[in-house]
């Protein structure tokens, strides 16, 4: 069974800062130094122009020389991902940042189809998978319903930690240590002095990693051995095939309906 996750708690009120830069007006810039930076943002939101949160946090992360950030629907606006540069950029990372908005109890559908492209089968796991072996995943979110929705009393039902066990085994399953998460829970909601305080703790986070005061108490990286005869060897399909085939089907069902 999950064990119950501690989340990283934001401090009391900060002043507010200047507005960031829209992410929409420079969606292929990227801050630090590209592959080979010690830490990867993966930034996800397909709205950002909505965003009060994620938004900040991604204009945050741009400004520091050390991260390497990416915008997926920036750089993939067509759901066709670069899997080779993708992979180079996680192996070149210690620590690999998941940042979105939860969508539906889970991230949002760009940042799934990387998972599914990117962590393949003898590349992230499996017989021959160790790329990310020994290295870190830290989820940072937001939620638009409050923290007491998250409660089996509330219209959510489930403490928030009920949805995390997706991450936490992603990570387990290619031997990278799942960090506590970063939430910030009713984003719609929250005051400008609370998201300025949200966003200067992801900042300090970023900042001063490796050296987070809870990482003597996480131990080791787990081992997750999938057995051979779980997961025989196949073929690789081409980079981008399920997005066309995605794209294919749509396109299949548009014309159908059509005809109706």
């Amino acid at each position: 069974m999950f064990a119950a996750m501690n989340t990283i708690t934001t401090p009391g009120p900060l002043p507010d800062a200047a507005a960031p830069t829209d992410p929409a007006d420079d969606s292929h810039a990227v801050g630090g130094t590209g592959p080979g930076s010690a830490i990867y943002v993966l930034a996800a939101h397909p709205h950002w122009r909505d965003s009060r949160v994620n938004r900040r946090l991604l204009a945050a992360a741009r400004t520091l020389g050390s991260v390497d950030v990416n915008d997926l629907y920036g750089s993939y606006p067509d759901y066709v991902i670069d899997v080779p540069s993708e992979r180079a950029r996680a192996a070149g990372a210690q620590l690999i940042v998941m940042l979105h908005p939860i969508h539906w109890y889970s991230m949002p559908p760009l940042q799934k189809l990387w998972l599914d492209e990117v962590l393949g089968y003898g590349w992230a796991y499996g017989n021959g998978g160790n790329a990310l072996q020994g290295k870190d995943l830290w989820l940072v979110a937001t939620t638009g319903g409050p923290e007491e929705s998250y409660h089996p009393q509330s219209y959510n039902r489930y403490f928030f930690d009920a949805f995390l066990p997706p991450y936490e085994q992603t990570a387990a399953l290619c031997g990278m240590r799942f960090l506590p998460p970063l939430i910030l829970h009713g984003a719609r909601s929250a005051s400008a002095a609370e998201v300025t305080a949200h966003a200067d703790t992801f900042t300090q986070r970023l900042q001063s990693y490796p050296d987070w005061p809870e990482m003597d108490e996480l131990g080791d990286c787990p081992t997750c051995v999938v057995p051979a005869v779980d997961r025989p060897q196949q073929p690789e399909r081409q980079h981008g095939e399920m997005a066309a085939d995605a794209l294919l089907k749509a396109l299949h069902d548009h014309n159908a309906t059509e005809k109706i």
